[in-house]
This record gives structure tokens, C-alpha cells and sequence, in this order.
């Protein structure tokens, strides 16, 4: 399990900057076989000293972070989703990430030119969920096409699917942003099979990066980015700045919106961060490390990072009765560090 995130935003307002920031920080591929790298995907490490700290103890030859995959897109201009500029061709690749980064430019600057004229973060707001919105509207259209005939014929499940479509288009309609309406959260809980298989832009985590210095960020704005559930970084994407503490920062704020937390693996020959959704089950982590671990777990020897460093790693963890043995129920925290026994 990794993180995506997809970056989106109107055209100069700092996307491609951030993302040769993100760009440059990438890590080794190699590393990595699991991830394609083209042209718009930065593979970036996860900022976290704990890898470190545990690589030195055990002395591994090799140590691996949790990395993050951020995908670019064109900028989005009004009409994307019917093709104007670039946009719509772009607006696919982030089908698949769990989060969208919106990039709103917030500083004023007669050098760099407004695509619509002026500088309004809370009207580029509005232009960019409107778009992604009229996409979703398309996506919900076109799978209502292909249902509707099989729900006439009275087949139970069509008939299911197509009265959930209806009411998420009826919410896209409204202007509605999926992911922080009631709504919508209750048809999830109605039937997640359903509404996860749609991908749908607006569905999705948002997380908010201001482009410019904190005297730039409105009242209004940062009214507005709450009342969608939302959370900010502000980062002046022209200044070293981003580099040491924005990047970090908006990792932190993507794994808090997500609910994602890290556990590790340990020993001479690799150190590796893993990520898992907050709340899963020991089996679960078990099964990121290898698949057949999940369906073969007999148990979990773990102790947090705290006590592992305290008593010099698993030996001295052990000796002080700070290594727990956990079984399926158990419920990992974030920092744990783990070896699974399996069948």
C-alpha cells in the first residue's frame, strides 16, 4: 500500500513548481518495482527519522522509507471536462490516487499572469470543483447508460446500482463536493463496492496547498477550505522553503486526512517504513509486507519505536518485557515494529 495524490490547479499558480521540487527529492526507482515512473509521477520518500534511527541500530544494508506517489496534471482551465486545453486528457491519471493536492495561488505578482485575469484563490476554488465535478457528472452518466438496461429487466443488483447512481448525480447536480457531504457518506455505508468502483474525483481526500506567505491567506479562504473539511499548507513554492518544510508538511497533513499511519520492519539486512490505514488488524500490515502473510498469520512479535530505542533494539526489548506477542485481533499503532510469524 502506498500513498497517491494527484496535484491539481489553474495554470500558473505554482503546480509544476511544486512538482520539481517533489521531482528532485524522488527516490531511486530501483528501489521500487512496483512503481511505473513517467513523466508526471514523482515517487517521494516519506520524511521520517525513525527509518533512520532503526537503520543504524540494526545495522541494515539497505533502508527503504514509505514513499509517496504524486501525479501532475495539466492545468485545468474552465471547460476542461468538455476538452478545453489540456486538462481532460490529464484529468484520468488521477482516477487512482487517494488524495488531491489543490494548488491555489494566493500571492499577487505582476510578472506571473492570472490565467482569468486577477488573483481570487477562492474563485479558482470554485473553478477547479466545478470541473472535477462536471467530470464525475460524466463518469455517473455514462455507467447509468450501461445499468439501466438490466435494471429494467428487473435484476436485483442492477436495480440497486442504478437508484445509488441517481442519487449521486442528483448530489453533483447540486454542486455538491462528495467527500465532506452526509450525504454521501451514508450511501457509502449503504454500498461501498459500488461508489468505490466510480473513482470519483470528488470523492476523494482533499488536502489544500496555498501558494504564497501567510499575510496572503484571506479569512474568507480559510473559512471556505473548512467548511469543505479540508486542511492547508501555506508555502511560498518560489522560496528553499518548500523543500524543508513543505514538502513534509503536506506528506504530514495527506497521512492525517487519510487516516494512514507507519510500522517497520527491522533487521541487518533492510529497515523498511510500511503504510496501513489507521484501525486494521495485525493480519492486514502483515499481508502490505507479503500477501500470503495475511492469510498465514499465527502472530505478530512487536514493540513500539519508543521502547526499541530505549532498550537498544530487540534483544534489550525482550530482556525488559517490552516485546509483545499479538495475535489476529490486534489493532497495530503507528510506530510499531514488527515480526510476523506465519504458517
Amino acid at each position: 500500500m502506498k500513498l497517491s495524490i494527484g496535484i491539481v490547479g489553474l495554470p500558473n499558480v505554482g503546480k509544476s513548481t511544486l512538482f520539481n521540487v517533489l521531482t528532485k527529492q524522488q527516490v531511486l526507482a530501483a528501489n521500487y518495482p512496483f512503481a511505473t515512473i513517467d513523466p508526471n509521477v514523482g515517487v517521494v520518500p516519506v520524511p521520517d527519522e525513525r527509518v533512520d534511527r532503526l537503520a543504524e541500530m540494526s545495522k541494515s544494508a539497505k533502508k527503504i522509507p514509505a514513499v509517496v506517489e504524486f501525479y501532475d496534471i495539466a492545468g485545468l482551465v474552465k471547460g476542461a471536462n468538455k476538452g478545453e486545453g489540456l486538462g481532460n486528457q490529464f484529468l484520468t491519471h488521477i482516477r487512482e490516487t487517494q488524495a488531491i493536492c489543490m494548488v491555489l495561488r494566493v500571492f499577487s505578482s505582476s510578472d506571473i499572469i492570472h490565467v482569468e485575469g486577477s488573483v481570487n484563490p477562492l474563485r479558482d476554488l470554485e473553478i477547479i470543483e466545478t470541473e472535477l465535478a462536471l467530470k464525475d457528472l460524466e463518469t455517473v452518466e455514462k455507467r447509468l447508460s450501461k445499468i439501466l438496461r438490466d435494471a429494467r429487466t428487473g435484476n436485483k443488483e442492477a436495480v440497486e446500482e442504478k437508484n445509488m447512481l441517481e442519487k449521486i448525480y442528483a448530489l453533483l447536480e447540486r454542486g455538491r463536493f462528495l467527500s465532506h457531504d452526509p450525504e454521501f457518506i451514508s450511501l457509502i455505508r449503504a454500498n461501498k463496492r459500488i461508489v468505490e468502483q466510480l473513482n470519483l474525483l470528488t470523492a476523494k481526500a482533499r488536502i489544500f496547498l496555498l501558494n504564497g506567505e501567510e499575510k496572503d491567506v484571506s479569512e474568507e479562504l480559510g473559512v471556505a477550505i473548512k467548511e469543505r473539511g479540508g486542511s492547508y499548507v501555506i508555502a511560498d513554492l518560489f522560496e528553499r522553503e518548500l523543500e524543508e518544510t513543505g514538502v513534509p508538511e503536506l506528506i504530514r497533513k495527506a497521512y492525517e486526512t487519510l487516516g494512514l499511519i507507519s510500522f517497520f520492519t527491522t533487521g541487518e539486512d533492510e529497515t523498511r517504513a510500511w503504510t496501513i490505514q489507521h484501525g486494521w488488524k495485525a493480519p492486514q500490515a502483515a499481508g502490505v509486507i507479503h500477501t500470503d502473510f495475511e492469510e498465514k498469520f499465527i502472530r505478530a512479535e512487536a514493540v513500539s519505536y519508543d521502547d526499541f530505542v530505549l532498550c537498544g533494539g530487540w534483544s534489550g526489548a525482550r530482556e525488559r518485557g517490552k516485546l509483545r506477542v499479538e495475535g489476529k485481533e490486534y489493532e497495530m499503532r503507528d510506530g510499531d515494529i514488527i515480526v510476523v510469524r506465519h504458517g
